[in-house]
């Protein structure tokens, strides 16, 4: 068969048969505001969909939304005040709006219709999580198609990049948190962003993107002011929080103390591929992150995703991470493909990013059909007595 390949041990199987979720969840938005109101959405949801299925149809929401914005706005130049093109219609930004709308609610309801189906398991978490890796590149460049490039006052593509680094990193630290002390504390970046996106998309719907070309302080475009907050949430919100929690978990004894060595040992893969492509986009010889950036974007996603889904197998089943990724050995030849042959490195980047998506696709379809083969349920289907 296709999907054959074991990727899981049976160190993982094992694990993932003992494996208990515990999470910690805090945020006020969630807390007070969006889980009333998917308590109220789940009563009128079929008890014969699937969990999974709700989980997937609202990955492709978000990949839908990606993919809109890309038809009219490929190079992300629709909103800059430089653009000769035609600009993207407004009915595109409301579209995305409720896209994202849909997906963020489909990712709230899973893991309560999972709980109302008596269908809870190691791998819808998995599954849950692993897609959510993934939107880490997609809901970041649908915002980019806001605000343009080659515009002075919003961001140029090696600034829009790293931003993807910041969010790539939030999302990475509370799966690393996991790995140390056992418990997963949802950040209260996610709901906050996912609902401001919603609202940010509705207004632009409404008055265009010319509206968020606005000064705000000092110079400081709407643009300038959000990128800015990306920074804040990961260097003095997120970072401090996870080390404290790990240290907290060191201190009191309640993690898995394990060594600073091992502890940091998921590190390492997320160090080499934030390093690799930082090498990539400032030794390019062709200026290659300005010459196509939607596609270096999605390639980086595909290989975070990668990285961080084999993290969260790790932390899920109590075994150890891996501390280096295949993939990141094809990104060391396409970077040096690319240095001594420039003439074709935009093609070495579309090889890569083909190569990179069609990995981590094939991987993650994998490892589902194993983990649904060993526990022997359906990913997409609830078995008739639970209906």
């Amino acid at each position: 068969m296709v999907f054959d390949n074991l990727y899981l041990t049976k160190e993982h199987l094992d694990g993932f048969d003992n494996y208990k979720y515990n999470a910690i969840d805090t945020n006020p938005l969630g807390t007070y505001i969006m889980h009333p109101f998917w308590n109220t959405l789940i009563k009128i949801t079929p008890r014969w969909i699937a969990p999974n299925l709700l989980t997937f149809v609202g990955f492709l929401f978000t990949v839908g939304a990606s993919l809109l914005l890309a038809y009219y706005d490929y190079g992300f130049f629709a909103s800059g005040v430089y653009n000769e093109g035609d600009p993207i219609p407004r009915w595109v930004f409301g579209i995305v709006s409720l896209f994202i709308f849909i997906s963020y609610s489909l990712d709230g309801l899973d893991g309560k219709q999972a709980r109302r189906t008596n269908t809870s398991g190691p791998l819808g978490e998995l599954f849950d999580h692993g897609l959510d890796s993934w939107t880490t590149v997609f809901i970041p460049t649908a915002l980019y198609s806001i605000f343009g490039r080659d515009d002075p006052n919003t961001i140029q593509p090696i600034r829009m990049y790293y931003i993807c680094i910041m969010v790539f990193i939030n999302f990475y630290l509370a799966h690393w948190e996991k790995y140390n002390t056992g418990v997963l504390y949802l950040p209260w970046s996610y709901d906050f962003s996912m609902v401001g996106l919603v609202i940010f998309f509705g207004i632009t719907a409404v008055l265009g993107p010319a509206k968020w070309k606005m000064i705000l302080m000092n110079n400081y475009s709407f643009g300038h002011v959000t990128e800015i907050m990306f920074y804040f949430t990961t260097f003095i919100a997120n970072i401090p929080v996870s080390i404290y929690n790990i240290y907290v978990s060191y201190r009191d004894k309640t993690g898995k103390n394990l060594s600073i060595l091992e502890g940091s040992r998921p590190l390492v893969p997320l160090v080499l591929f934030v390093s690799l492509c930082m090498i990539w986009v400032n030794i390019s010889p062709t200026n290659i992150l300005e010459r196509d950036p939607r596609i270096f974007f999605m390639m980086s996603g595909a290989i975070f995703s990668n990285i961080c889904c084999r993290l969260i197998v790790a932390q899920m089943s109590k075994t150890r991470c891996e501390a280096h990724n295949n993939l990141l050995s094809y990104l060391v030849v396409a970077i040096l493909l690319s240095k001594f042959m420039p003439s074709i490195e935009l093609i070495v980047m579309y090889i890569m990013a083909f190569i990179s998506i069609m990995t981590h696709i094939y991987y993650g379809a994998c490892v589902v059909k194993q983990m649904a083969d060993h526990f022997k349920i359906m990913c997409f289907k609830i078995p008739y007595k639970n209906n």
